[in-house]
């Protein structure tokens, strides 16, 4: 961990007295602003925990939901208490490890990072409305950091670095600048900018300008990266988004791409996940380590499928040091932080969002209200975005929020439905199902089976 320089605590302690301060519908803007901005790597060490910056402005956040009162609306909903699940196992199984009192302290680092920007950006975004204010925020934001990326590439100087955390100097590949502003690596600054990029598309109708600038700001974080990960992830979330006129066929979809897989299994001789050992569009693509890491973590099973494990080294021939190998995969990290249950808490989530985004989708609009349908689906666009990046990225800096507000926004515009099981944390197919109405909800019309407020 770096500590803290004079720019780096000036420039928290002025984000955190935003958080503070603003009204509820603005602080998501202070605490994406922070979490953005500053490295994952500052912060400050108090006895054994180490305080990273983005820690401290979950605090803030935490403090000020605890002084203001400011709660969800309505009850918690499937997503919710999937990630409630997540948080228990992951705190619990780390005792099962060799080292229990290490992994108990990553862990809990893991799931305060985790619940804390979720849960938060669920309290600030209680609408549909304030899901389209949260994406806005979003996208306006990353125009500086592609500005100050794009400035990398010119001057070989990282602006970020005048904060303590990032490095001066950008990483030089093959001849190509890889820019990476605040981020711990290229890869997840053009990442978050690919992630994102539905999110700018989904304010066309709404707001054109900030589309306009959110798109060019996440092309630019994507180019200026100089990585073959990100231009990928950018175009799983514009397929994504094509997909839109065959919303009501997405069973087929689904049902054709595993033919796809099952007979790409038949005709390849190395596994279909091999695939992405060929794909190098920037020049210097590492896609055969992460098939292979595929592979090993398969060929290591009995290692972590009860509570993880704290040595992969011995996977592959080169990694981080001698008990470490680099996990480059977001679904292997999280077998490896809390084995076979934490990976399918995991999974669940992400199929729990795509099944309310699919519902919501789908769903006739009201008489007199807007369509926001596609916004919905630009969502879930980005989740799907998301969900294909992981196979090849492990969001090991604060790429992770982009995850996460993604996440709240979607369950903020979620189902809220009437079933025969309402309690289970796995979204049951809805009877009536409706968009979740504001905080201060009001009697629900007849004859209208959503509502969206």
């Amino acid at each position: 961990m770096k500590a803290l320089n004079g720019f780096g605590l000036a420039f928290l302690l002025a984000t955190i007295v935003l958080i503070l301060s603003l009204p509820r519908r603005w602080a998501a803007l202070a605490l994406l602003l922070g979490t953005f901005s500053m490295t994952l790597t500052q912060g400050l060490q108090i006895g054994p925990f180490n305080f990273f910056a983005i820690r401290l402005l979950l605090l803030a956040g935490i403090v000020r939901v605890v002084l203001r009162r400011e709660r969800i609306a309505g009850d918690l909903n499937g997503l919710d208490k999937l990630m409630i699940a997540f948080a228990v196992w992951a705190t619990l199984v780390s005792l099962l490890r060799d080292d229990p009192l290490t992994a108990f302290k990553a862990n809990l680092g893991i799931v305060f990072n985790t619940c804390g920007s979720y849960f938060l950006l669920r309290v600030f975004c209680t609408s549909i409305e304030d899901s389209l204010r949260l994406c806005a925020m979003t996208v306006l934001l990353l125009a500086p950091l592609a500005v100050e990326m794009f400035s990398e590439h010119i001057t070989l100087r990282n602006a970020f670095a005048v904060l303590g955390g990032a490095p001066e100097w950008p990483q030089i590949r093959e001849g190509h600048v890889r820019a990476q502003g605040p981020f711990g690596h290229p890869i997840l600054a053009g990442t978050v900018g690919a992630v994102c990029l539905p999110l700018a598309i989904a304010l066309w109708k709404s707001r054109r300008a900030v589309a306009l600038a959110g798109v060019l700001a996440c092309v630019a974080m994507i180019l200026g990266s100089a990585s073959s990960g990100p231009v990928m992830s950018g175009m799983f979330g514009l397929v994504a988004l094509l997909m839109w006129p065959l919303r009501d066929r997405m069973r087929h979809v689904r049902r054709l791409s595993l033919l796809g897989l099952l007979a790409l299994s038949l005709v390849m001789k190395a596994p279909p996940y091999y695939l992405i050992a060929r794909i190098d569009i920037a020049g210097g693509s590492t896609g055969w380590y992460r098939a292979r890491l595929i592979e090993s973590s398969l060929q290591h099973i009995d290692e972590w499928w009860l509570a993880g494990t704290d040595r992969t080294g011995h996977w592959m021939a080169t990694g981080l040091d001698a008990d470490h190998a680099d996990i480059t995969n977001h679904y292997i990290f999280m077998g490896v932080t809390g084995g076979i249950v934490l990976l399918v808490l995991f999974v669940f989530t992400l199929a729990a969002a795509f099944r309310y985004v699919g519902a919501a989708a789908t769903m006739a609009p009201s008489p007199g209200e807007p369509d926001r349908r596609f916004f919905v689906w630009s969502l879930g666009a980005a989740l799907f975005a998301h969900a294909a990046t992981f196979i090849s990225v492990s969001y090991f800096d604060q790429s992770f929020v982009s995850l996460y507000l993604t996440l709240a926004a979607i369950a903020a515009v979620g189902i809220r439905e009437t079933a025969t099981k309402p309690n289970t944390a796995w979204p049951a197919r809805p009877v009536r199902p409706w968009l979740v109405d504001s905080i201060h909800s009001a009697p629900r019309p007849a004859q209208r089976t959503w509502h969206v407020r």
